[in-house]
């Protein structure tokens, strides 16, 4: 084992030995009370968030606290943070100013906060000064620091804010309490090294840094074993997976060893940049049935000239060639993609490019954003800074132009027969049940909670926007 791996391990070891030392501190005080302490924690942004989480429930699950189902029931509340845009930022500072009322009606109610938000200085600071509601602050780095910084701050009476600026240690293996027992995430990269001129990630998430290849087998062979059919292979940028690794390791390959694992039925990845999407993973794609015909490829502009400025490392000749390779290989696949609208200097030229690339790529469906100026960034000091009515009206526009891309695109599977894994009960009318196909498209159909989990043949009755109604073709 070389040196970093032995520093992990040992790092896990002893992040489990504050997981005992909280669990019996846990007990002891149940017994004493005779009820047990709820914990709820809430998760903003991204699929890395949501598994950050599932790791953060699994460590509260694992010393002894129940779920909570909203927070007016729990005695530790922790809010998971992203800081993508501005508004996610006011939004959990509202959040937070709303939890003044709970903990007086609880003084023993401990409030957390952690995640990307946390790893900007002035956001500390001014929760620090500004809400004294709040009592435990960590950020992405030391996030597996969680075990240790929840026996402090059940044990001194102060509050505990430490926020790494960076790490390398990659410490996985701790408790996870899984959304969903039949699909998860799997991290296999963090960080990222693209440094778009509007993205603040780089600077919140870190560099990148890249987990050996067989830790992440091994972890999918455990979730496989365990009953899971689905995963999702997660990082800032899976595309360049592997060039910080002592061997380097392609994620085509990656993704072709993960697919022979039995168990495993269907595979997922998010997300991806363009500027690195090579020929051999298009292959890895075409020649693995497992792998969800679903891609991500954030395009972010449809101009050549803006994408240049946000720092894409392509053109839009270059990111159209891709889409055609895909659809050439892949002629089944969904695409989706990011867009932003409003970036510094962007003309009327500009806007309608991007509207162009829509209509050209014909995507089944688009995350649309509105520009958010993010200090730190180059973007948030260059000029031309657009002004919010011609912003919020590009916006409309493209919310027209998604809308009708994506109908036409989402109907082509009606009439057909495809595998949809069921995920839950339908939450409106309890006589069906929802899931998705590989093509991540939902689909409403009957069943029960015992379809939950399964895969089952569906025929796509009718497309109702960006989502289907089906009758069973199994009965």
């Amino acid at each position: 084992m070389n040196r970093k791996k032995e520093e992990n391990k040992q790092e896990e070891l002893r992040q489990k030995q504050f997981i005992a030392m909280t669990k019996e501190l846990m007990e002891h005080r149940n017994q004493t009370t005779g009820t047990a302490l709820k914990s709820y924690v809430e998760t903003f942004g991204c699929q890395m968030n949501a598994r950050d989480s599932e790791k953060l429930r699994g460590i509260l699950s694992a010393v002894g606290f129940k779920e909570a189902t909203k927070e007016e029931e729990a005695d530790f509340i922790l809010y998971n943070t992203c800081t993508v845009r501005e508004n996610a930022d006011l939004h959990v500072l509202g959040r937070l100013g709303k939890l003044v009322g709970l903990k007086k009606q609880n003084p023993n109610l401990i409030v957390g906060v952690c995640g990307c938000m946390m790893q900007e200085p002035q956001i500390v600071a001014k929760i620090k000064r500004s809400y004294p509601v709040v009592d435990l602050v960590f950020g992405t780095h030391n996030l597996f620091t969680f075990p240790q910084l929840l026996y402090r701050i059940l044990t001194e009476d102060k509050r505990v804010f430490e926020i790494w600026e960076k790490t390398d240690e990659i410490v996985e293996d701790l408790p996870v309490e899984r959304k969903y027992p039949f699909k998860t995430g799997v991290n296999i990269m963090f960080g990222c090294n693209n440094f778009c001129s509007y993205c603040i990630v780089p600077y919140v998430r870190g560099r990148e840094r890249s987990r050996e290849p067989q830790a992440i087998l091994d972890e999918v062979r455990k979730f496989a074993a365990d009953g899971v059919k689905e995963i999702m292979l997660l990082g800032q940028n899976v595309n360049s997976y592997g060039k910080t690794l002592n061997q380097p390791y392609t994620f085509a390959r990656l993704l072709d060893q993960v697919c022979k694992i039995d168990g495993i039925e269907r595979v997922r990845f998010m997300s991806s940049h363009p500027k690195d999407l090579t020929d051999e993973l298009i292959d890895a794609i075409a020649g693995n049935p497992k792998v969800c015909r679903h891609y991500h490829l954030p395009v972010q502009s449809g101009s050549s000239r803006i994408l240049k400025e946000m720092n894409r490392h392509y053109d839009r000749e270059r990111y159209l060639d891709l889409v055609k390779k895909i659809r050439a290989k892949v002629p089944d696949i969904s695409l989706t993609t990011d867009v932003i609208v409003g970036f510094p200097g962007e003309t009327e030229e500009d806007f309608e490019e991007t509207l162009s690339l829509i209509r050209e790529v014909g995507y089944d469906s688009v995350f649309t954003f509105i520009y958010s100026k993010r200090t730190g960034t180059p973007a948030a000091a260059m000029p031309n800074q657009i002004e919010d009515s011609v912003v919020h009206d590009r916006f409309d526009h493209l919310l027209d132009a998604v809308r009708d891309s994506g109908e036409k695109a989402c109907a082509r599977f009606e009439g057909q027969t495809l595998p949809v894994l069921v995920e839950e009960v339908n939450q409106r009318t309890p006589d069906l049940v929802t899931g998705r196909i590989s093509q991540n498209l939902i689909v409403h159909f009957p069943g029960t909670a015992a379809d939950i989990g399964s895969i089952v043949p569906v025929h796509m009755d009718e497309c109702r926007g960006f989502y289907y109604f089906g009758s069973r073709a199994d009965a």
